[in-house]
């Protein structure tokens, strides 16, 4: 047998430089029952790590949170470009008679809130026991509304959208971090090893800032979001490569089992790759999946009932997609409306909004009843919201069909199921809807709300790189735990 020798330069200097005593170090200040404390750091300085390939289990094995959660799987409805709250889930009634009038001559020069007000030409009424004040753009969604918890007060930090949405998803707007879903599956692992434990659904392209919107960053490869492009329907399109047409099964297995040998061997000299640990366990879920993977994407199994409720159209097979994975185990699925940037009307808001709220309000109303009626609802989080919200003020220059501009000082996300305080608003704006007025719920109070209902401490869930321990929020984040239920 060929005995690898290398050492690469990294290890090298290292094992050099500080020799046995780092060794001893680490080991010290590791100990303190690392991971007897739930995933991140407790007893010792250094957090702890998921399992590696070389290791008993897989890096994607379910592993205990910090106490239980009262959610254990999330699925994120994405409105990327960012819906108008005040044409949705926040009436203004007040907008009506300002309506053409400058809100406030201070604001004249203000870029996107300088135009004078725009009042919502959507009417608002009172839905369910709890009577939370919808839109008449979703009419179907609006029979759940005892199943929401509409928070109006949401702030983020840039209005615009490739740091919105880097914000949303990875708690940051410049540096590249993981995103929520890949520290959820890092925390949690996933419930089966023959699907991706993170799947992002986004029909005919990419949102705006690309696959930066479920990077795995500096966190394993393992633990990055799967892209799935939704405008195909067969799931040989769905998922590429789902078949091998030149080895029959057993032969590929023999295959892959001398590949990964192979690549064990490489990674013996490099445990401390985790990227290449990742695309180790990756080159096996794929593998995996071509056993699974076709009946998870394929809905022509269900039943003729179920596809009539969610609708055969893009977004109602999105949902029923997103409600299958989740079934199947899948700890984070993530649902864009579509390519770019949809919800971003900063014209011609009375048409664009009625239009996009009609493709996704019935698949989405479809999802709440069916995960409901199966028995899912209460342990999966549903969310729903963009990257941040628009100006209660018509857009500059004024146009013939008037739209929004983006404001990020009080936009909406409602969240259903989950563990979350269902008939709820939480949060108010002003009279206009110009600025938080009450309960400001920052986008990382959001994830940090998300981590606790999933059943971690937001401030232990770590990982180390590059010398410090980071953690999805950062040095913020506030639990809302009055939306808990």
């Amino acid at each position: 047998m060929f005995e690898n020798n290398f050492t690469d330069r990294r290890t090298m200097l290292r094992r050099s430089g500080m020799g046995m005593g780092m060794l001893a170090l680490a080991g010290v200040l590791r100990d303190g029952g690392m991971l007897g404390d739930g995933i991140g750091s407790s007893g010792g300085l250094f957090a702890a790590e998921p399992a590696s390939p070389e290791g008993n289990a897989s890096s994607l094995a379910v592993r205990p949170t910090h106490f239980p959660g009262k959610a254990k799987r999330v699925i994120h409805l994405f409105a990327n470009g960012g819906p108008s709250q005040i044409d949705t889930f926040d009436p203004k009634p007040m907008l009506a008679k300002m309506h053409g009038k400058t809100l406030d001559d201070k604001l004249k020069n203000n870029r996107r809130l300088g135009g004078v007000a725009h009042q919502s030409p959507f009417k608002f009424q009172k839905h369910g026991k709890s009577g939370i004040e919808i839109s008449e753009l979703f009419p179907e969604l609006s029979k759940h509304a005892d199943k929401l918890c509409v928070i109006r007060s949401m702030v983020t930090d840039v209005p615009n959208h490739e740091p919105g949405l880097m914000m949303m998803n990875c708690g940051d707007i410049v540096r590249p971090r993981p995103s929520v879903g890949a520290w959820t599956l890092y925390g949690m692992g996933t419930e089966n090893q023959s699907l991706p434990g993170y799947v992002v659904m986004c029909p005919s392209g990419l949102p705006t800032a690309a696959t930066a919107n479920w990077r795995n960053a500096f966190l394993p490869g393992i633990f990055q979001g799967t892209h799935v492009d939704t405008q195909y329907t067969n799931p040989e399109e769905l998922v590429a490569n789902i078949d091998n047409d030149y080895l029959v099964p057993s032969q590929q297995k023999r295959q892959m089992d001398l590949i990964q040998n192979l690549n064990r061997m490489h990674l013996a000299d490099r445990s401390d790759d985790a990227q290449l640990s990742g695309r180790i366990e990756s080159l096996e879920l794929a593998f995996r999946m071509q056993g699974e993977a076709r009946d998870a994407f394929d809905i022509s199994s269900e039943t003729k009932e179920t596809q009539e409720m969610y609708g055969d159209s893009l977004q109602g097979r999105q949902m029923l997609i997103a409600r299958r994975l989740s079934e199947r185990g899948v700890r984070y699925v993530q649902v864009y409306h579509g390519a770019g940037q949809p919800w971003d009307s900063h014209a011609s808001i009375e048409r664009n909004h009625p239009r996009l709220a009609r493709e996704c309000d019935g698949p989405i109303a479809a999802l709440l009843h069916d995960l409901d009626q199966r028995g899912l609802l209460d342990e999966t989080l549903v969310i729903w919201g963009g990257e941040m919200g628009r100006t209660p003020t018509v857009q500059l220059p004024v146009s013939a069909n008037p739209g929004r501009d983006h404001h990020d000082n009080g936009f909406t996300v409602w969240m259903a199921g989950g563990g979350v305080k269902a008939g709820t608003t939480y949060g108010t704006t002003d009279e206009v809807g110009l600025s938080v007025a009450e309960n400001p719920v920052h986008v990382h109070d959001l994830h940090a709300t998300i981590l606790h209902l999933l059943g971690f401490d937001h401030t232990r869930l770590t990982y180390r790189y590059a010398g410090r321990d980071f953690r999805l929020t950062d040095v913020h984040g506030h639990v809302v735990h009055d939306i808990i239920s």
